[in-house]
């Protein structure tokens, strides 16, 4: 552990006099870029108001991705149709936008069937022909998957582009459906050293741009065509410079509670301020320490999606109710947050919080700005004199991380077997998880899945009857013959049929678990808020392998954790 903090400082100390300086050295191969569109064999047909219609090949790609979404939820929703229609038809020849005018009259059933059956051949590949497309892979990621940095092999990330198809974002969003268009060299920004082999983009292509920029931390970008995002090549979240990068975040998130309670104290004083915009700036933060709320951007300029955030909320977006459901002073919130997903919830506020927001809201009409003396720009000013680095998402960080803490602390049971333990882990993921509003729709298999372990859980239940009524006749047999091998076919029944009760035992918490957690993302906050030294000392103390928490990807994202821990561990 002090070589790990003595290398972070070194670290910090260079990037303070190296005026942001991060690497010296950086080689690559460049991105890997998704094959071109293989057409359809002749035999697989689309028509179009009942009749058979030959597209032209960028008509029949685009094609394509919306019937392979056939059994999808989104292509029933009229949002995600309209923005795909629309796109599609701004890619077709003359010839076919005369023809094709209405998605109700297009059939893509024989195109979405050579593809599911397409899928279900490469799972009835032999081991051979299943090995010889891994050394494929394999030989791929060799070439694309890896860098030179500093001198040292590291694996990058993502090496792949993105592949063309239609937009899905999270929640209702606006933009769902929308064609997401093949990346090109020629849309690529390359970022190596000087000194080093710059990349050489595909036969007949050229690059963007090629950079020289030691103070950034990708290896290529992009700019993709939906919401004129930036996408980024970036090192494997295992790599030595990410490890200390995520070091540092819990860091600054682990000072937050050495001070957070005089802001606690300074933002409550101010909720009775004279000044209206210190007294609208203390709210806000409260929101943001209370409920983990994002402070809320600008949005990127086209963005339609009328998302929101703390700093932007408006008067529609709260209801105040002096009592409701046996509480006092209720807001109820109700808007679209980051990825257009829904924050609803109804919290019971301090009185002083109540009353201000009822002087915000006075002589204000539903679309006015709940916080008209506030701006994201203004918090995370004010924020940063409170603390050196804070930001709403240290907050955010910071209580997830302690109420993971905590929940642990007050669900773990030391006597459960690994699968109660582990239920108890999930149970107190899941309480960050609505902290956060990390929300996902229930997967359509499901039910299925519901189905087929409760189908496990009466078998096993059927099982554990039958060796129930075996140890009984067994016990009845050994007062009978009091000999050694009925007492040791005794034993052996007892042994069975203590087996299957915990076999059942877990079947019943996964039940448990999968119904708890269908609508609940688990893994974000696992990944981006969750001190990772958190849950490996609580693995540690209790005795459950780490791998039942991270999986091998998560393991060598937090190995810097990993190796530094002890079950003393405290955020």
């Amino acid at each position: 552990m002090f070589f790990f903090l003595l290398a972070c400082f070194q670290w910090w100390e260079e990037e303070k006099t190296n005026d942001g300086v991060k690497w010296k050295q950086l080689e690559h191969k460049g991105p890997y870029f998704v094959p071109l569109y293989e057409p359809l064999p002749d035999d697989v047909q689309f028509y179009y108001d009942g009749k058979p219609l030959k597209l032209s090949l960028a008509t029949e790609e685009i094609a394509t991705f919306y019937a392979k979404m056939l059994d999808h939820e989104y292509t029933t929703k009229e949002v995600f149709q309209n923005n795909f229609f629309n796109d599609w038809r701004k890619e077709m020849t003359p010839q076919e936008q005369e023809i094709i005018k209405q998605l109700d009259k297009c059939d893509f059933r024989e195109i979405h069937k050579y593809f599911v059956d397409k899928n279900e051949a490469r799972k009835a590949l032999s081991k051979e022909e299943k090995q010889k497309l891994k050394e494929e892979a394999d030989k791929i990621q060799e070439e694309y998957g890896y860098c030179i940095l500093d001198g040292h092999r590291e694996k990058i990330g993502n090496f792949k582009t993105e592949p063309p198809g239609l937009f899905r974002g999270r929640g209702d969003h606006p933009k769902m459906g929308m064609l997401k268009k093949r990346i090109m060299p020629e849309d690529v920004i390359i970022n190596c050293s000087k000194d080093s082999k710059i990349p050489e983009p595909p036969v007949g292509h050229k690059w963007k741009e090629v950079r020289f920029d030691n103070t950034v931390t990708w290896l290529a970008s992009w700019t993709e065509n939906i919401q004129n995002s930036l996408k980024y090549i970036m090192l494997n979240p295992s790599s030595k410079l990410k490890g200390e990068k995520d070091w540092q975040k819990f860091e600054v998130a682990r000072r937050l509670k050495d001070v957070v309670h005089k802001i606690r104290a300074q933002y409550q004083a101010d909720w009775k301020s004279k000044e209206v915009k210190k007294r609208q700036r203390a709210v806000a933060l409260y929101f943001i320490d209370k409920l983990a709320l994002r402070a809320g951007n600008e949005k990127e300029e086209g963005e339609t999606a009328d998302t929101v955030g703390c700093c932007s909320l408006r008067v529609e977006h709260i209801k105040l109710h002096s009592k409701l459901d046996g509480q006092e002073h209720v807001v109820e919130f109700d808007f679209l947050g980051k990825d257009s997903i829904r924050y609803y919830n109804k919290v019971s506020v301090e009185k002083p919080v109540f009353k201000n927001l009822q002087l915000f809201m006075k002589n204000k009409d539903p679309g006015d700005d709940l916080f008209d003396r506030l701006s994201t720009a203004v918090l995370n000013k004010h924020l940063q004199k409170l603390m050196n680095g804070l930001t709403a998402k240290v907050f955010r960080t910071y209580n997830a991380s302690i109420t993971l803490q905590e929940q642990l602390k007050a669900l773990t049971n030391p006597d459960d077997n690994v699968a109660g333990k582990l239920l108890s882990y999930n149970r107190a993921n899941r309480a960050v998880a609505i902290l956060c509003n990390h929300q996902k729709s229930t997967p359509k298999t499901f039910e299925k899945s519901m189905q087929n372990l409760q189908t496990k859980i009466d078998a096993k239940k059927e099982q554990l009857e039958k060796a129930q009524k075996e140890l009984e006749e067994a016990e009845d047999e050994f007062k009978d013959k009091k000999d050694a091998k009925a007492e040791a076919n005794v034993q052996k029944k007892k042994k069975l049929l203590e087996r299957l009760k915990e076999q059942l035992a877990n079947l019943s918490v996964q039940a448990t678990d999968k119904e708890e957690n269908k609508q609940i993302a688990l893994g974000t906050s696992k990944l981006n808020y969750l001190d990772p030294r958190i849950s490996i000392a609580w693995c540690k103390k209790f005795g459950v392998p780490i791998e039942k928490i991270f999986n091998k990807t998560q393991r060598e994202k937090f190995a810097w954790a990993i190796d530094m821990t002890d079950e003393d561990f405290e955020f």
